[in-house]
């Protein structure tokens, strides 16, 4: 894959903090999309812009020209024990843009938190997450119903180890998982971006055995 002009919303966050080191080591041209740029230090194939990604149109005018959408949108940790739309709001804006500028490709990151699994620790972690999960999912339905190239990245609990190290599934969660990095799932986003992989497709994630 050669060169490609990605568009990341959630830029200052942890995974996306990971998505903008991996792309431009890769040799990618970046676009990061924040409300806060004082946050990140412009560098080389590294553009920052400032924009509200709760708004279509301050979004719209910087995609075109790119050749997929990056996001990873949450809420601060704090907040995701709260009712909220941020996620889903965040998706409605970004899928509205995307459609306006004629970007077709997004991976987005959802949380394993969705998937069925039995036992006590996904059922107490549904228990504490459930208002963040019901965000997740009205987000992943926006985006599976947008029409676009879409894959959507379900890891589960994040972590800060500096190694890319993850397998991933189609519509399930790897067995045994219960982790995995920030740095695993930038990686897993830009492979599925560059390959053309899992379009359509909600992926598991979780560390290697």
């Amino acid at each position: 894959m050669g060169v490609m002009r990605l568009f990341v919303i959630g830029a200052t966050g942890k995974t996306g903090r990971e998505i903008l080191d991996l792309a431009r080591a890769r040799g990618h041209e970046v676009t990061a999309f924040v409300r806060s740029p004082q946050k990140l230090r412009p560098a080389g194939s590294l553009r920052i812009v400032r924009g509200d990604p709760l708004r279509a149109e301050t979004m719209a005018p910087a995609l075109p020209g790119h050749d997929a959408v990056l996001s990873a949108i949450g809420p601060p940790p704090r907040e995701a024990f709260r009712a909220s739309t941020l996620v889903a709001d965040c998706a409605r804006a970004t899928v509205e843009a995307m459609a306006a500028s004629g970007v077709a490709r997004l991976a987005i990151v959802s949380a394993a938190v969705l998937f069925p699994e039995k036992g006590f620790y996904f059922a107490l972690f549904r228990w504490i997450l459930q208002h963040h999960a019901r965000d997740l999912r009205s987000m992943e339905a926006i985006v599976q119903a947008s029409g676009l190239a879409w894959t959507i990245a379900r890891p589960p609990r994040l972590t800060k180890e500096p190694e890319v190290n993850f397998r991933a599934a189609r519509g399930a969660l790897p067995p045994g998982s219960l982790s995995v990095s920030y740095r695993s799932v930038a990686a897993f986003l830009l492979d599925a971006v560059e390959q053309r992989s899992y379009v359509s497709e909600i992926v598991g994630l979780g560390q290697s055995a």
